[in-house]
């Protein structure tokens, strides 16, 4: 009876205590999980070895991104056996003849031509898992054709990653940096995202990998069966294939120069949103405590700036200031250490912005959850 009557007097109070509360949630997100990956030096390995790798490449009608990436892949500098195979998804483009080119050249190039769709089985899973059967060797080094090693030295650095008890590697998976509004947006977002996954699995609750750079064995690959738990379903051949196999023993992660590899982003806007709408569609299939811990993290950006400015107009600006001071203080620490990490320091001058973009952000790409995945990967 009496709990309107006092959200009627206090109204301009509880937006405060909600300000404050969505300010405390990000400060326990910033400084339990996202402080790990800002402070995060790699263990040391008491025996450095180096493994036989194979690395897997799906594409369909991609032979332009074949003859400017590929290479990049061809030329690592690894001492160790490995082979670079490319599956040919049933491409009517050149791709078959650039490839054969190629392997006039390399070696070590592998070449698996797709000439028939696999039913009930849309997206990628299919040309993979069949690369996964062709691979040669138990590491397996996964990425797509529009990404090029960021130096001859990726697989090195990512297989060297592995401890005993390693069976999955996740890497960072960068965009090129081009001049425009557009292409920091895209790189902010990338960031944010790899913030999130790589601090996750530093604190033991690893959720998902991005499959323009991730490694694996194939030994959990077989032991999960492959991706028939969610093979109905287009995307999620690393995040979701990573929700279900990772454990908080059996992951690492590498943010070494050497290990990102680089991608080109949209060119326009939109581009982007399809392409993020396409990504968003697979995360309702997460576990519980990873759609938990995401959504609310999310929830608390999006809330904030509307309390912040609620709370300064209605209740007391200096309060307001005070709560949007100390979070501004924290966030800068931890945007400053791990943009750099990430090699995108640049991007540091506008995390305020960017951080106000979050809402706008959510606004855009939450319906996305709630829709039907698209049945083609290309």
């Amino acid at each position: 009876m009496h709990l309107p009557k006092f959200l009627l007097l206090h109204w301009q109070l509880i937006l405060f205590v909600s300000l404050s509360a969505a300010a405390l949630i990000q400060l326990f997100y910033h400084l339990f999980f996202f402080s790990r990956l800002a402070f995060y030096k790699p263990a040391l390995k008491a025996v450095s070895r180096t493994h036989p790798v194979s690395v897997i490449i799906c594409a369909r009608d991609e032979a332009a991104n074949l003859v400017d990436n590929l290479p990049g892949s061809l030329v690592q500098e690894y001492r160790t056996t490995h082979e670079v195979i490319v599956v040919n998804d049933n491409s009517f483009d050149e791709s078959k003849y650039i490839l054969e080119e190629f392997q006039r050249s390399f070696k070590q190039l592998q070449v698996v031509e797709l000439t028939q769709e696999a039913r009930m089985i849309p997206g990628k899973k299919f040309p993979l898992s069949i690369g996964i059967r062709s691979a040669k060797y138990e590491t397996l080094l996964l990425t797509d054709a529009d990404c090029v090693p960021a130096s001859e030295h990726w697989i090195d650095s990512m297989q060297n990653a592995y401890h005993d008890e390693t069976e999955i590697v996740l890497g960072y998976g960068a965009f090129h940096k081009k001049k425009g509004f557009l292409n920091k947006l895209i790189r902010w977002e990338t960031y944010h995202s790899a913030l999130q996954y790589l601090s996750y699995a530093l604190a033991g609750v690893p959720y998902m990998g991005v499959g323009r750079n991730l490694s694996y064995k194939k030994a959990v690959f077989f032991r999960h069966k492959g991706f028939s738990a969610h093979n109905n379903v287009p995307g999620g051949d690393d995040d979701l294939f990573i929700n279900a196999a990772a454990t908080k023993k059996n992951i690492r992660i590498n943010i070494e120069k050497d290990s990102f590899t680089m991608s080109k982003p949209a060119e326009s806007w939109q581009q982007w949103r399809r392409q993020k709408q396409r990504h968003y569609t697979t995360s309702k299939f997460y576990k519980p405590i990873h759609k938990f811990l995401l959504a609310l993290y999310a929830f608390s950006q999006f809330i904030f700036y509307p309390l912040l400015i609620a709370s300064a107009l209605f209740y007391n600006w200096q309060y307001a200031l005070i709560v949007f001071g100390i979070k501004l203080l924290v966030q800068s620490i931890i945007f400053y250490r791990t943009l750099n990490k990430l090699g995108e320091k640049d991007l540091f001058g506008l995390f305020i912005f960017f951080d106000m973009w979050m809402f706008f952000y959510y606004l855009i790409f939450a319906p996305a959850l709630m829709r039907k995945p698209k049945q083609a990967w290309k």
